[in-house]
């Protein structure tokens, strides 16, 4: 199937391999049959990019205008859609949007996520995030703004979750999956309901939990999915 002629540009490196994955996605589900078939991209691994939740608790430097000039650049290149492989980004990136000063549609992985979730778990789903997530409230607001139920975990589980996060940036995935599967077992014994992996590093974590499939609910996939339909929607 061809694709709509569109470019994606994909603000990444936050981290390196959740934008890898991401990548995969996009190649796994574009309905293509052959290399001219698949989206045209350009991937922009914004690896400098200072740390999101550390700002947002107070303890580091603005991101802000790394993310600015990053989707801009994007732009200048030739982007013709956004999409941004970090949830927590969403904070500064739903400020840009509304301020009006991102010129091409943003392809926005929370309302991607609350999709899949409400396709996924009509009755609500744990959200696991970073702590910058947690804290902006972004699944919570967007999620209550249409009438979906998070279940939120404990603060003291939300560190360990975070902690999870830093261990996949680190490249200690297999502990990173060890790690998270206790606290997802953990969770389950309150209720069983799906776990929304919204921030892209648990995705990677729950692949290597060998948690069951159907009860995660990853924003990378949801962002890929939502790509997908844009790029290969008539125009």
């Amino acid at each position: 199937m061809k694709h709509n002629g569109l470019t994606l540009g994909v603000l990444g490196g936050m981290g390196p391999a959740a934008t890898a994955e991401f990548q995969r996605l996009l190649a796994v589900k574009a309905p293509a049959g052959c290399d001219q078939e698949h989206p045209r991209m350009i991937v922009y691994s914004h690896t400098i990019t200072p740390d999101r939740t550390t700002f947002l608790l107070g303890k580091g430097p603005d991101p802000e205008p790394y993310l600015l000039d990053g989707m801009l650049t994007l732009e200048k290149w030739g982007a013709d859609r956004l999409a941004v492989t970090c949830n927590t980004a969403h904070h500064f990136i739903d400020k840009f949007i509304a301020e009006g000063l991102i010129h091409v549609p943003v392809i926005h992985i929370i309302d991607e996520t609350i999709r899949s979730c409400r396709e996924r778990s009509p009755q609500g789903a744990w959200l696991t995030a970073t702590l910058g997530t947690m804290k902006t409230g972004l699944y919570q607001d967007h999620g209550a703004a249409s009438g979906y139920r998070f279940r939120i975990p404990s603060p003291e589980m939300q560190e360990r979750i975070h902690a999870v996060t830093d261990m996949v940036k680190a490249g200690k995935q297999q502990e990173a999956g060890a790690r998270f599967r206790q606290i997802v077992e953990e969770l389950w014994q309150d209720e069983r309901i799906p776990v929304v992996c919204a921030c892209t590093e648990l995705p990677v974590a729950y692949q290597q939990a060998g948690l069951p499939a159907d009860m995660g609910i990853s924003s990378l996939e949801a962002l890929a999915d939502g790509c997908i339909r844009e790029l290969y929607k008539p125009l």
